[in-house]
């Protein structure tokens, strides 16, 4: 009975703690399956937070009385300005990498420095605004929104606490990872992305706009990665912006990607784990504070297990792309 209440009280938070992730990975495997590796991921999940942020506290701050508020407008416009600050940080990447051929590396790095920096600022100014007394933004009355659960969730008992109980965002995650899964195995335009991020010289000599498919995808990537950060602040954070209150997700969400071996299918799965792995130290007892960080390095160690055994047993399925992270000369074809 013990192993099963710690059960009960560990998966769900594995979900809420994972689901961030799987936006972000989802995203990324996306990106790289056109040969982009966008290490700037970080960057844009914290931009996609704080879109979502600025665009939600400029609705509430218009309202004269709560009574006003509207349900579809408390997430459509968190929801759109969150799509399009995402979509810009895609196409800055793009135009650097694809455009203009500089090296994919030190653009990703690049991108989650400015990142991280832009919802600092942003944030810092919104916490001025509110004159608030610690260093963050509540935006409760929007987060009630995005955080509603299924409303028959608590009559479903047990079933209803570990697979009911989420808000949208989760749902939606869960919806966007089987969609690409699909899209990059069944289709005829994942068949074209797989062959760009393979060899983009034969794609390209096959009348595949090598160009096309790397902004599609990364953009798409960028888009999804930012809704990560929107769960986070408006579910998993009840709707509160600190600055640095994102901690390493991001790299967790590229780490994903690996553990996932380029599968967003594998995705779904693998984020509930490192979600658990990420936070198992709360349920042992007794740790100390530097066992706890130990405990934390759980989802990279896994990774790096994983990543040698893949490596070990060279299988091409469960390799990255051939030309991930390499620049395409169309001269060189």
């Amino acid at each position: 009975m013990a192993v099963l209440s710690t059960l009960v009280s560990l998966f769900p938070r594995a979900v809420m703690q994972g689901v961030p992730i799987l936006y972000g990975a989802t995203g990324e495997i996306m990106t790289e399956k056109s040969g982009n590796l966008n290490l700037g991921i970080p960057g844009v999940m914290y931009v996609g937070g704080i879109s979502g942020v600025i665009g939600a506290f400029l609705y509430e701050n218009s309202l004269s009385s709560w009574d006003e508020m509207n349900g579809f407008l408390a997430l459509f416009i968190p929801l759109i300005c969150t799509i399009i600050g995402s979509l810009i940080m895609g196409l800055i990447y793009c135009f650097l990498t694809v455009t203009l051929r500089v090296n994919q590396n030190v653009t990703g790095l690049a991108i989650t420095t400015f990142g991280v920096g832009f919802g600092n600022f942003f944030g810092a100014s919104l916490i001025k605004l509110v004159d608030s007394d610690v260093p963050s933004v509540a935006l409760s009355h929007t987060s009630r929104y995005f955080a509603a659960k299924l409303p028959f969730a608590e009559s479903a008992g047990v079933f209803g606490k570990l697979f009911l109980s989420y808000g949208f965002l989760a749902y939606l995650a869960v919806i966007i990872a089987v969609i690409c899964g699909f899209f990059l195995n069944r289709t005829r335009g994942g068949l074209h992305l797989r062959a760009v991020g393979e060899n983009p010289a034969t794609a390209d000599a096959a009348g595949i706009s090598v160009t096309k498919s790397k902004y599609l995808a990364t953009c798409i990537g960028s888009v999804i990665a930012g809704l990560g950060g929107l769960y986070y602040v408006m579910d998993y954070a009840n709707g509160v912006w600190s600055n640095e209150g994102f901690g390493d997700r991001g790299w967790l969400a590229i780490a994903l990607v690996i553990f996932a071996i380029w599968r967003p299918n594998l995705g779904i799965f693998a984020s509930i784990i490192f979600g658990g792995l990420y936070i198992v130290y709360l349920f042992v007892p007794g740790l100390t504070l530097k066992a706890q960080e130990l405990f934390k390095m759980l989802p990279y160690a896994v990774t790096i297990v994983v990543l040698i055994v893949v490596s070990a047993r060279k299988k091409k399925e469960n390799q990255g792309p051939a030309s991930l992270g390499l620049s395409y000369f169309r001269e060189d074809r």
